[in-house]
């Protein structure tokens, strides 16, 4: 039965190396679930362009493209997240550069013209066919996915682009309830990215020793903790600020004076009106906020479908024991998260798979089929050492 495989969060060319898919034995792996795949969609942040120069990023990432075309597969639908979304972003411009274009539908087909960096990517992918869908695509009728950029301007969680959007809301409104549109979305967003890619194209050009923040370490670190404390990761809240109020850090006074001070930060950033935003950063909360933040999106957009796909969070779900009502929008909606394919050691445990940001997972929707999305586990029983590169 022909299927469509979502994979997201590849991050590739990620300044640290995390980026799973840059090395060859576990782009292997993901080959291995390629049986019977038609398609393959790739739903966003695939290219990590906010760490450094495009042209570093790409050069990384050429080799994964060059096999996924190799593989077999008839088309490659790639969604552009926040962190590529310099990839739609010629396309975006060029539709409303002469006339005020028709408002963005949940699901458009971009077209790119020579000199764009998706156009090399397409070349590095034949003779898979490319398709640059966005903000989302429908893989049935029952059955939406997109990134999940648009959540941010939900969550609860004080991250870097939470508090962005929150600014920039301050100046083009909050998106309806209901009734909202991509259109709504996009202008409190994509200038944030916009401004993230400039400054990333003016960092060094090296291919490495940077640390994984790169150009927007600052801005767009994700950060955990060990996946027994049920720790969990999220953008814009740097590990060290993470680990410190967790308890991870080795100076005991200077963590109990930042567990002190940052709910007075995060009050007063809700007294100036950019939240609301919470201070509890515990792995649940997080879980919580990312899901429930997507959830709000979805029922903003009225997507109505049955399923909705996404990735974003770095947090995969619902798994075995979470609590299904978090996975619930409006009505029949169920939420499902790809999870990533980023080694991120700070948030994960020694054990495979204990941590739901344990990476190397994917999501299987079958074409001819009422069964609702697959969540898979790619990477078998490979060890943390394994996935660290020790």
């Amino acid at each position: 039965m022909a299927a469509t495989l979502v994979i997201s969060d590849l991050h590739l060319g990620n300044r640290s190396g995390s980026d799973l898919l840059r090395r060859p034995d576990l782009r292997a792996a993901l080959s291995e679930a390629l049986d019977g795949i038609e398609r393959v969609v790739l739903l966003g942040d695939a290219v990590e362009l906010r760490q450094g120069p495009a042209r570093v990023a790409l050069a990384a990432s050429r080799p994964f493209f060059e096999e996924l075309g190799a593989s077999g597969v008839a088309e490659v639908v790639l969604v552009p997240g926040n962190h590529d979304h310099a990839l739609v972003a010629p396309w975006l411009e060029r539709r409303r550069r002469d006339e005020q274009p028709p408002a963005l539908g949940l699901e458009q087909d971009a077209a790119w013209e020579d000199g764009d960096a998706i156009a090399q990517i397409a070349s590095w992918l034949a003779p898979a066919r490319l398709r640059l869908a966005y903000p989302g695509v429908w893989l049935r009728d029952d059955v939406y996915a997109t990134h999940g950029h648009y959540l941010d301007r939900h969550t609860t969680v004080p991250t870097f682009e939470r508090l962005s959007a929150g600014v920039m809301g301050r100046i083009v409104g909050r998106p309806a309830a209901h009734g909202a549109g991509p259109d709504d979305y996009e202008a409190a967003l994509a200038p944030i990215y916009a401004w993230s890619y400039a400054l990333a194209q003016h960092a060094g050009g090296g291919d490495g020793g940077a640390g994984e923040g790169g150009a927007s370490g600052g801005a767009g670190a994700r950060t955990g903790g060990a996946g027994g404390r049920g720790a969990a990761g999220t953008q814009g809240i740097s590990v060290k600020v993470w680990s410190t109020l967790a308890g991870d850090g080795h100076r005991p006074l200077r963590r109990r004076a930042l567990a002190a001070a940052f709910p007075l930060g995060v009050a007063a950033i809700n007294r100036t009106g950019i939240g609301p935003v919470k201070a509890d950063i515990s792995g649940r909360a997080l879980g919580v906020a990312g899901a429930r933040a997507m959830a709000d999106a979805a029922t903003a957009l009225g997507i109505g479908a049955p399923h909705v796909i996404f990735g974003h969070t770095h947090r995969a779900g619902p798994l075995p024991g979470d609590d299904p009502s978090v996975w619930r929008g409006d009505g029949p909606v169920r939420l499902h998260n790809t999870g990533t394919w980023v080694f991120e050691r700070h948030f994960l445990s020694r054990v495979p798979y204990q941590s739901p940001y344990w990476p190397g997972r994917a999501i299987r929707v079958e074409h001819d089929s009422t069964a609702p999305p697959e969540l898979l586990s790619l990477l078998g029983e490979r060890t943390w050492g394994e996935l660290a590169g020790e």
